[in-house]
């Protein structure tokens, strides 16, 4: 979960925008989130695959927190499964 406010301790997962499987470029929205402030839109740093959601719409998440992974293949294994791929694999 980044820091989207200076105040903000934890966000609310308010609407994921990209869903599981997804492409995603630098710069797409990925999931908006419901700050201490306001809803704010949350964007991807890199290209690739949406291949794991960490939490859900509704989910009340601490700052630092992983909320999603993006990997460069959409048949990536997510890095917590035990499987092969996580060295690819950069959180959301």
């Amino acid at each position: 979960m980044p820091r989207l406010s200076d105040t903000m301790e934890e966000g609310v997962i308010s609407t994921w925008v990209k869903q599981v499987g997804d492409k995603v470029s630098a710069g797409d929205v990925l999931v908006e989130i419901e700050t201490d402030k306001a809803v704010m839109e949350y964007e991807a740093y890199e290209d690739g695959y949406l291949v794991k959601q960490t939490v859900s719409e509704g989910d009340t998440v601490p700052i630092g927190a992983v909320i999603g992974v993006i990997a460069d293949s959409p048949d990536a294994v997510p890095a917590d499964s035990g499987g092969e791929g996580a060295a690819e694999q950069a959180p959301a």
